[in-house]
């Protein structure tokens, strides 16, 4: 069975969609199977894949109402071996359709039920809130979160929140909720800062920081703008070498031989 991964911090700018596109494009390369799920009504995740718009016919949104089955809209990119289920401006509504659903914090959940099978890697990228469409993909992060963290002071701010809506979910809907790792983001190594918020980060976090820190980089700012993950607008650059390292981290530590597969260019 697929494992699935929901990367979440109700923060933005901190690398969600960043950390699940280049995770992802990294998985793909190493021989995995890998789903993409953009869980955002800013749908981020699908113009960092260059989708045409034009061409989707449905997504995010009507796998959570309900409408038709998950895998009907998936979309598959074969150049780097990954899909994804889009997402689209009407997901915003999908808080206020089901809110007077029955386990209307599952509905994600069960959609995936279907498919993930089919699947190395579900990778679920979630919104910057802490609303209805974040609290699905909590509860369908059978495997655990990846919590990214920009190395900046204020993105500290929000980590105890988000820790407390992670133990009501914990206490009301998914006992077996963990944290997979907490991945640290935009991290500059000429900062006292940067530094200061590393070992910060451990304190609150201890044993669940990710040894690979991605670093700030203007390749990876730059590489969404052109529809591409950075393993292929730059793969010589230290934002992909870091990507790169997080994938074979992540590989290593879920007990699978890198060594069996050969990464392509």
């Amino acid at each position: 069975m697929g494992r699935v991964y929901t990367f979440v911090n109700q923060k933005g700018g901190v690398g969600k969609t960043t950390s699940a596109i280049n995770l992802g494009a990294y998985l793909g390369a190493y021989g995995q199977k890998v789903l993409i799920i953009d869980l955002d009504p800013q749908a981020n995740a699908t113009s960092c894949l260059n989708i045409d718009r034009q061409i989707i016919q449905g997504g995010t949104y009507e796998a959570l109402i309900g409408a038709s089955p998950l895998e009907a809209f998936v979309l598959h990119n074969p150049k780097l071996k990954i899909s994804i289920l889009p997402s689209s401006a009407q997901l915003a509504g999908a808080e206020i359709e089901l809110v007077n659903e029955l386990g209307r914090e599952s509905k994600l959940k069960i959609a995936l039920k279907n498919i993930i099978e089919r699947y190395d890697y579900i990778l679920i990228d979630c919104p910057p809130s802490l609303g209805l469409l974040t609290l699905n993909g909590l509860v369908a992060a059978q495997d655990g979160l990846i919590i990214p963290v920009q190395c900046e002071y204020l993105a500290l701010e929000g980590l105890s929140r988000l820790n407390t809506t992670i133990q009501r979910v914990r206490n009301v809907l998914f006992p077996n909720l963990k944290i997979r790792g907490v991945l640290l983001t935009m991290f500059d190594g000429r900062t006292n800062l940067s530094n200061e918020i590393v070992n910060e980060v451990k304190r609150y976090f201890p044993n669940l920081v990710f040894q690979t820190i991605i670093p700030r980089s203007i390749r990876l700012a730059e590489a969404p703008s052109f529809g591409q993950p950075i393993s292929i607008y730059a793969p010589n650059s230290i934002g992909a070498l870091a990507y790169d390292a997080l994938c074979r981290e992540i590989l290593s530590t879920d007990g699978i031989l890198i060594t069996n597969f050969v990464k392509e260019s």
